[in-house]
């Protein structure tokens, strides 16, 4: 009779278009079957998913993430969950494995978010036969306490606009670190955590980033998890990690060869600060180009070593010249050239990675200059 009971208690919530709540799966077990309009018809819950959201990625299973690409799974998503927008599902049939007996799993924003069963509906046309809908989604999978992720793209963004955050290598630090790494990274290795822990920020509010080498490695989950119980409250993995790294953007900085420094805004996103850009100017100038907008009588009379003299009054027909492998730095003698200078170059040539210095600057005829905010 208990069985009964505890049947018939599924059925009803099934029947309320919600999903049954079970601990977490280690075996394939659907959790309930949908009701709603537009549901698909076999559903889980977060327990069920947090079986298969774990490092090394299973096989025999793929989480797939229905949501945008930059605006949604880049900055947040369930771990080891790949990323085939709704809207783009016929364009990216390859990232779907081969073998139609693979678990699949399809989420996307909670459930007022159709766009997991709509990508289930359309695997299952394609002769997909186990496939399961997490219909509370990203948002659940949070509340739930779980660990979000973050794309490399994503850090890549955060570093190129300067902002604040934490980005923590697992991975040993003689064997891995040292031979190549994200830039801006620190090492704290997972097996020396508990040792290191006075490298973390002491604001528990501050995001980190931990990341190790890939799919098949726990160390950056594992710290990740040892991070939560300190007591930070922004903590997110980057599964894929540094192989995804070097095969984006190339290998990063060794032990012998310094991280370059990082361009820091200011309070207006289009600029740099004086202090970032005085710090490039002197240890790395290689890494951007300057870009003097000013007259090239102005010009002759003194400027950076190395700029190039693009005056204002010829950007707009000259906008192809600019260079587009490095991020641009435009200046002028008091920052009203050089922000027409960037606006322009955004309208015109929005791909391009421009700053420019909102400060007022003096040459000398030596190479010298005096800067002030």
């Amino acid at each position: 009779m208990k069985l009964h009971r505890t049947l018939a208690l599924a059925a009803a919530i099934a029947t309320l278009g919600l999903i049954s709540a079970l601990p977490a799966h280690t075996a394939e077990t659907p959790v309930a079957t949908a009701s709603r309009e537009g549901w698909y018809h076999q559903l889980v819950d977060a327990g069920f998913v947090a079986g298969y959201a774990v490092l090394p990625k299973p096989d025999g299973v793929l989480i797939v993430d229905s949501r945008p690409t930059a605006r949604k799974y880049d900055p947040g998503h369930i771990p080891t969950a790949v990323n085939i927008p709704d809207s783009q599902f016929e364009k990216l049939i390859d990232k779907l494995p081969a073998d139609k007996q693979t678990l699949l799993i399809f989420y996307c924003d909670g459930f007022e978010c159709l766009l997991s069963h709509n990508s289930a509906f359309k695997a299952e046309k394609l002769g997909y036969t186990r496939i399961h809908v997490y219909a509370a989604g990203y948002p659940d999978w949070i509340k739930q306490g779980h660990i979000g992720a973050v794309s490399v793209p994503f850090i890549k963004k955060l570093q190129d606009e300067g902002a604040p955050m934490t980005l923590i290598d697992s991975r040993p630090k003689e064997r891995k670190y040292d031979k190549g790494h994200i830039p801006g990274a620190i090492s704290i290795p997972d097996l020396q955590f508990d040792k290191l822990i006075d490298r973390l920020p002491t604001d528990k509010t501050s995001p980190l980033y931990f990341y190790c080498e890939g799919l098949a490695c726990t160390l950056s989950s594992d710290s990740a998890a040892r991070a939560v119980k300190l007591g930070y409250t922004r903590v997110k993995v980057v599964p894929e990690g540094y192989p995804e790294w070097v095969r984006l953007y190339g290998p990063g900085p060794t032990s012998e060869t310094p991280a370059r420094p990082a361009i820091q805004v200011g309070r207006d996103t289009s600029t740099i600060t004086v202090a970032s850009f005085e710090r490039i100017y002197r240890q790395a100038p290689d890494t951007i180009h300057l870009i003097d907008v000013r007259d090239p009588a102005e010009f002759a009379k003194g400027s950076f070593k190395g700029a190039i003299n693009f005056p204002i009054k010829t950007l707009e027909s000259r906008i192809a010249e600019l260079p587009s492998d490095k991020p641009i730095v435009f200046f002028c003698g008091a920052g009203g050239r050089s922000g027409d200078a960037h606006d322009l170059a955004k309208q015109l040539r929005p791909q391009l990675q421009t700053y420019f210095i909102d400060a007022e600057i003096k040459w000398t005829a030596d190479g010298g200059y005096t800067i002030t905010e």
